[in-house]
């Protein structure tokens, strides 16, 4: 872990076999540069790839560093062990969905990156309360399900949402995991604020 980065008592550091997750930092923007600013990361995120540097400062000051004010706030910058530098990100939301989500450099794909780190947070998240959470994925982005599926994750439906900023329409696979027991349990807002849902035979 670099020797200057001031742990967030708020946002609890994860190690796994190879990783550790912990808060983003000031420093971390070429990082997160790297990260969001490639076309084919990009492909199923919302925003558009960043094309500065300046633009990667406010994305991490907007979506991470404002954040670590609040009492949990679980929003980790991905790193190896070897030098905790950002490869990826692992999120909880923080409105009623619970939406998990988690992004990876391309370079790190195919190698179980993803699914380790998932498991971790899932596992701090559950120990710290949570009911739930759900997760999303494009039905263009089927590897994205399965790592909902490896850790333990279970799909309940499908809607069309017209996806902004891109302003495209995108079919998505909501899933959900329960941590209480409640295996009835099934967040619905996506279902009934989108008319076009449907459940799919997967």
């Amino acid at each position: 872990m670099r020797n200057n980065l001031k742990i967030n008592e708020n946002t609890p550091v994860i190690e796994t076999d190879r990783l550790i997750l912990r808060p983003f930092a000031d420093f971390d923007t070429d990082d997160l540069f790297l990260i969001l600013s490639d076309k084919e990361v990009n492909t199923f995120l919302p925003w558009f790839p960043l094309e500065t540097r300046e633009q990667a400062k406010t994305f991490l000051r907007e979506n991470y560093l404002k954040y670590y004010s609040l009492p949990s706030a679980y929003r980790y910058a991905v790193c190896l062990k070897t030098d905790s530098r950002p490869i990826g990100y692992m999120n909880s939301g923080d409105t009623d969905s619970r939406d998990f989500g988690y992004g990876l450099r391309k370079d790190f794909w195919g190698k179980g990156i993803a699914s380790e780190a998932a498991a971790a947070v899932v596992e701090r998240l559950k120990n710290a309360g949570y009911d739930y959470i759900t997760a999303t994925h494009d039905v263009n982005n089927p590897k994205s399900g399965e790592v909902m599926k490896r850790i333990g994750m279970k799909y309940c439906y499908s809607y069309v949402e017209q996806w902004q900023p891109k302003n495209i329409p995108v079919t998505f696979r909501m899933y959900q995991l329960n941590f209480d027991g409640s295996n009835e349990r099934v967040y619905m807002d996506y279902w009934h604020t989108y008319p076009e849902h449907f459940i799919e035979t997967i």
